[in-house]
Parts: structure tokens; C-alpha cells; sequence
């Protein structure tokens, strides 16, 4: 157990101002020195009160992988960003390791982020920040899931599809003959119970009933010892798993909403023709940006039980994550680009990132938390039976730098939603939670329908986004207008799986998909020089123009091809009054008015 530090000897301190050393006693010292710089506040106040702490130590040099966008094929653009990972952590690296093992310090390598994760006394952490190599420190503190709450029934076996599948029409895709067949879904959360009836068969490592289950490339558990957050140490699956287990029931719940499907009636899932696999990530709810990390690393090459030889082919399409990271748990604002990075990198690999919105609703700005406030990340929002926001569902926009983020992307449903949990048993739960599973169970339907959509992350999302059902609000936040789509409410809409679908199988490599409408967006109106220019996913390069109600132009940008951008203009330059913009975009032309005050 970690003990206080006591405050160094008076004699001490004299003798380490005397020989001009920045450590004494293992023990930080007070004064400004340059190490701080490179090192977290949360990781800081660690350092000052535990004689060993868990870091993360992140390179400074990180992969480019730029190239992996020219590569249209999934599988080959998985194997690539594999590699050129593993290559770039495994040169700079090296000295590093050499360095941690002279000094006894243990330490694990990641790649996906180019870090290590060590266990050190405070003055080997200094020695650690100083180096020319190292990046930055980040601490490995607590974190939680997010919290799901009890739905209005619970039970039995139904004779009937349930009915947030009937809202996002995925019983109509079945119809048409997709089911996700030839997909596979991925998931970290609590664990999950492989064993159950509605999702037994969907597992990839299943081989026949008469079989036992074959883990390998298909689970991962990342949970080694108890989380010091629970008041025992008495997990009910235990830790270091070769097989799936759910010592929660929240996995359970949401990977029965992707797949599930039990064959006698009990039809819980999206897409029941897919295969899924699964990480656990979290000690009964808890766990840390570590296990997040090795977790969000194992599904870009999945491995077998054990760790060894990694796969990039054997990675998933699609990832879901109902789960967040608030600051209240300890995971600060200082770890957040770790989560942007591996997003990133995972998205380079062609692999969907979807992430629950958070139960912190309803105010405005309430997505504050990663995954689902990060760029990259694809936020969903919940809704209940009659397409209304659910009160808990967090809302946007989300403030990233100097811009802000239009969250959530879309909604789903996530009230009273029926799904399978642990021991065969079915249960209703509420939350955003319950919500995510269906888009990333949206997208298994949609590569299903056209395989030529594996891979293509940008692609997806956007087909996710016009396809969906708009719905407004008369909630206004940060001056995005709930009466118009999108909105910080309902982001572009409840998914509309048929809809996505149709729009899918329309989609080749040569497709040009049309803008969004309610492209762009100027905001706040009215603006004191300080606006936020926000445009939806384009297809090709656009061009912004500012003008005088005179019609005269005064600033003019030109904006690249890709996702949903939010540009930060500064126009404290013009005076005061009357200014209309315009954005063309592939011919088309959309036109909105700006007053400054």
C-alpha cells in the first residue's frame, strides 16, 4: 500500500542544495526546475504524496501515418498502420527500455500510443522527464464506466422484436438479407458473458456447441489484480482471464444490443449475423487510461490468449465504448491527448469508434469527458420510444483548443432498453450506454450490405449523419440552434438503420457522397469578433467568403475535403454591423447572415 512521504530533514535539504542534486531521498524538490514542464499536474501531486507511482511515459516522436488514406483496401490498411507503429516504438524505444532496466524500474511497452507504462519513485520520474526522447508524463489514475440505470422491466422470453429495433427499422435490413454477416464487432467493457445463449454463437472464438470456446484472437482482459476503488478484492470472475467473463453485467448488456440473438425468440440485436470480440477494460466499473490503452492497442492486432503474436487482420470493423473518463474519477484534462492519439491511429486502421455521450444531461456543454468529446470519436446521444431526448443524455458542443466540437453525432435509443446480461437473463437498462451499441450494431448492417465500406471510417459516419432522422429542440447551447439539424441536442438525428443501409449499398470507391445539408454555420449570432465557423463533412475542398451587406468580400478561406470541421475565425479587425457568408462546395451554395457587435 502507498504511504504519505515524510517532509525531507532540514540536514537533508542543506546537503542537496549543496551538491546541486535535483533529487534527495527519492523525494521531489520544490524548487522550479525544468522536469515540471514535462510532466502532468495530477502526476505532480502524486509524486509529493507516494513513495512509488504508476506512470505513463509517452515518446516524443509518435508515427506519421498520413499514407494509410491512399490504401482503400481494410485489411492492408490495418497491416500497414501495424507496422509502421510497431516500427516507429520499437526504434525509439530502445534506449529508453535500456535506461528503465539499469534501473530496475518494471515497465510495459505500448505501441499503439508510442509510451511505456512504469512504476517509479518520484526522482526516477525526474530523471525520466529530462530526457530528450520523452514526451510527456501523464499519471495512470482511476477511472469508471458510464453508469447505466434501471429500465422499467426485466426477464423472460418475447415473442416479439424489440422496440428500439423496430425504431431504427433494422428488422426491415434483415429483410433485405443483411444481418452484419461477415463483420466483426468489438467491444471493452466489464467483461462479457460468452457463454450466453444470445450471444454464445455470435463470438468468434465459438467452434460448435460441443466445444469449449477458443479465446484466442477474440478476448482480452485487461485487468491483472483488484482495483484499489473497491472495498474488496473478491472479483467474481477473477483477473488475467483466458476466457470471457462479466464481473459486472453492463458488457453483457451492451454487446446483446449489437448482436444478440438467442434463436428462440429473445431477438435483442442489431446486427445478429456478425461476430463479435471482446476486452475487459474495467474491474467491476473501474479502471485506468492504461487499460483503456492496452485495450483500444489489442483490437488494432488482436493477439492470442497471452499476448503473443499480434494480428492486424483479425481486427474488428467497428468498436463500441460505453464507457467515459471524468475528471472527478482523477483522470484529468492532461491525459486526454493519449485518448485523441489512439482514436486516431485506430481510425488510420480503418476501424469505427463509437462511444456513448455520458449520462450528465441535460445542461448544454455536458459531453465534457473521453472518449466521447474527442475528435475522432463517434458520440451518441439517447432517445426514448417516442424519439425524445432522454433526460440524462449528455449535450453539446464540446470545446477542444481553440474550437468547438458539434456532440453528439447522432442519437439512438437508450431508454428501457431490453438486452441479455450475465447467467442467461435479459434485463432493461437506461443510459447512453445502451444507446452506442446500436450505431456500432448500424454499422455492422451497412458493411454487410457492401463490404467495400470496411475500412472507409470517414465514409461511414457521414452516410450515419445524412441518413439520420432529424429532430429538433428548443434548447440553444453556445449559440448552436436546437431548431435547426444539426443541434447539440440530437447532433444530425436518431439513426435510421434502413436508411443507412440503402445509402450504403449505393457507395463505391468512386463515390462522391453530396454534402450535408445545414452545412455551414456561423455562431454566436450575434458575435463580439470572436466566431466559430462550423461545416459538416465535405466532399471536396470549400470556399468561405465573408462579405459587406454592400456585397463586397472581406476575408475569404478555403476549407479541405473530409469530416466535420469547427474553424475559429477571428474578425475583430471589421467593424461593427451587417455581414452575410457564403460556402461553395462542388457547385453548391449555402448562404447565412453574421452581425458585429
Amino acid at each position: 500500500m502507498n504511504k504519505d512521504l515524510l517532509r525531507p530533514a532540514l540536514s537533508t535539504l542543506v546537503l542537496t542544495l549543496f551538491l546541486g542534486s535535483l533529487y534527495a531521498s527519492a523525494k521531489i524538490n520544490t524548487f522550479a526546475e525544468p522536469w515540471r514542464a514535462k510532466v502532468s499536474a495530477d502526476l505532480q501531486e502524486q509524486m509529493e504524496r507516494y513513495e512509488t507511482i504508476e506512470a505513463i511515459v509517452v515518446l516524443k516522436s509518435q508515427a506519421s501515418l498520413a499514407g494509410a488514406a491512399s490504401i482503400q483496401d481494410k485489411k492492408a490498411k490495418g497491416r500497414w498502420v501495424f507496422q509502421q507503429l510497431q516500427t516507429q516504438a520499437r526504434q525509439s524505444q530502445t534506449l529508453l527500455q535500456e535506461f528503465l532496466q539499469q534501473q530496475g524500474i518494471p515497465f510495459q511497452s505500448l505501441y499503439l500510443v508510442n509510451a511505456c507504462r512504469v512504476v517509479a519513485n518520484a526522482a526516477q520520474l525526474q530523471q525520466l522527464a529530462i530526457r530528450a526522447d520523452v514526451g510527456y508524463l501523464y499519471g495512470n489514475p482511476a477511472i469508471t464506466y458510464s453508469h447505466p440505470y434501471p429500465g422499467s422491466n426485466t426477464g423472460g422470453l418475447r415473442s416479439r422484436v424489440e422496440w428500439n429495433l423496430e425504431q431504427i427499422q433494422a428488422p426491415a435490413v434483415w429483410a433485405m438479407g443483411y444481418t452484419g454477416q461477415g463483420v466483426v464487432v468489438g467491444g471493452q467493457d466489464t467483461g462479457y458473458d460468452a457463454a450466453h445463449p444470445a450471444l454464445r454463437r455470435q463470438f468468434r472464438g465459438f467452434r460448435g456447441d460441443s466445444l469449449p470456446l477458443d479465446p484466442d484472437y477474440s478476448w482480452f482482459d485487461g485487468i491483472t489484480s483488484a482495483s484499489t476503488l473497491n472495498t474488496d478484492t473478491l472479483n467474481p470472475c477473477g483477473y488475467r482471464l483466458n476466457l470471457p467473463c462479466d464481473d459486472n453485467g453492463h458488457g453483457t448488456h451492451t454487446m446483446g444490443t449489437i448482436v444478440g440473438d438467442d434463436g428462440a425468440g429473445n431477438q435483442v440485436g442489431v446486427a445478429p449475423g456478425a461476430k463479435w470480440i471482446g476486452a475487459r477494460n474495467m474491474e467491476r466499473g473501474w479502471g485506468n487510461p492504461w487499460s483503456y490503452l492496452n485495450s483500444f492497442q489489442w483490437f488494432l492486432a488482436p493477439t492470442e490468449v497471452g499476448g503473443a503474436n499480434p494480428n492486424p487482420d483479425m481486427a474488428p470493423d467497428v468498436i463500441n465504448n460505453s464507457w467515459y473518463c471524468p475528471d472527478i474519477e482523477g483522470c484529468s484534462a492532461d491525459t486526454w491527448p493519449l485518448f485523441e492519439l489512439a482514436i486516431q491511429n485506430l481510425r488510420a486502421a480503418g476501424v469505427v469508434v463509437v462511444t456513448s455521450a455520458g449520462n450528465s444531461g441535460s445542461s448544454c456543454s455536458s459531453i465534457g469527458w473521453p472518449p466521447a468529446g474527442i475528435p475522432g470519436a463517434f458520440a451518441v446521444g439517447a432517445t426514448d420510444a417516442r424519439d425524445s431526448i432522454a433526460p440524462f443524455s449528455s449535450r453539446g458542443p464540446v470545446s477542444w483548443g481553440d474550437t468547438l466540437l458539434l456532440k453528439p453525432d447522432v442519437t439512438a435509443p437508450g431508454m428501457n432498453v431490453r438486452s441479455a446480461i450475465p447467467g442467461g437473463l435479459y434485463a432493461s437498462f437506461n443510459g447512453t450506454s445502451m444507446a452506442g451499441p446500436h450505431v456500432a450494431g448500424t454499422v455492422a448492417l451497412m458493411i454487410s450490405a457492401n463490404p467495400r465500406l470496411a475500412g472507409q471510417v470517414d465514409e461511414i459516419e457521414q452516410i450515419l449523419r445524412k441518413t439520420a432522422d432529424p429532430f429538433y429542440s428548443n434548447q440553444d447551447c453556445e449559440g448552436v440552434d436546437g431548431g435547426s439539424s444539426p443541434n447539440a441536442v440530437y447532433g444530425y438525428g436518431r439513426i435510421n438503420a434502413l436508411r443507412a443501409v440503402e445509402a450504403a449499398r449505393a457507395y463505391t470507391s468512386a463515390t462522391q457522397l453530396p454534402p450535408i445539408t445545414q452545412q455551414a454555420r456561423v455562431f454566436p449570432v450575434p458575435a463580439s469578433g470572436s466566431v466559430t465557423l462550423v461545416t459538416g463533412p465535405l466532399a471536396a475542398p470549400a470556399v468561405f467568403t465573408l462579405f459587406t451587406v454592400t456585397g463586397k468580400p472581406v476575408w475569404e478561406q478555403t476549407l479541405p475535403m473530409g469530416a466535420t470541421q469547427q474553424i475559429p475565425l477571428e474578425l475583430h479587425s471589421l467593424p461593427s454591423g451587417i455581414y452575410f457568408y457564403q460556402l461553395v462546395c462542388q457547385g453548391v451554395r449555402q448562404t447565412g447572415k453574421l452581425i458585429l457587435q
